[in-house]
């Protein structure tokens, strides 16, 4: 499975949109990807699930785990198609935190896995909480890479695709100086 087949599977599943959005990070984009519509199919989902996990087979990983809500779906098929366990970390009062009754041990080997990575802030916030409790992260993954490899997350990570969107803060938009209107079709209101 290569870029252009997983962007035309996006862009079937109506997953790609253009417009103009405000991403979860706060930033304007005039393009908008919804995972969730890729990935909606178990099938899909385990397809690009197995591609990531193919990148990882050396590294020896003990657990996969993703920020919620967006990395859920395909941090599982990874942990699937990896034959490890599956966590996950959510915000509590603005924090990311492990939740759930999830533990790590010591030096846990940990990859963690989202599903689209803009500024890379919430694998960043991941990694800290897991890191925080003594787990070593091994990398990071996502399905697709908004930032073209420019995001630092702090660990070495892969995408299955790497796109150059533009993403703008508010008061520098230009589809907001055209007086588009800003929509926010994402998971955090």
């Amino acid at each position: 499975m290569n870029s252009n087949q997983i962007l035309e599977h996006f862009r079937q599943t109506d997953a790609l949109l253009e417009g103009h959005f405000i991403l979860s990070s706060g930033l304007h984009s005039p393009q908008y990807l919804q995972c969730a519509l890729a990935l909606q199919y178990p099938m899909d989902a385990a397809k690009f699930g197995r591609a990531i996990a193919e990148q990882f087979i050396e590294a020896k990983i003990e657990t996969v785990a993703s920020p919620a809500i967006g990395g859920l779906v395909i941090g599982y098929e990874v942990a699937k198609a990896s034959n490890v366990r599956f966590i996950w970390t959510e915000r509590e009062n603005g924090v990311m935190t492990l939740r759930r009754g999830f533990s790590v041990k010591e030096n846990e080997r940990i990859l963690v896995v989202e599903d689209v990575i803009t500024t890379g802030g919430s694998t960043r916030e991941c990694i800290a909480a897991l890191e925080s409790r003594g787990a070593k992260i091994v990398g990071a993954a996502s399905i697709i890479d908004r930032s073209n490899g420019a995001a630092d997350v702090g660990v070495p990570r892969i995408s299955l695709v790497s796109l150059d969107v533009p993403s703008y803060q508010p008061g520098d938009c230009p589809l907001c100086a055209n007086g588009e209107i800003a929509v926010k079709p994402g998971s955090r209101k």
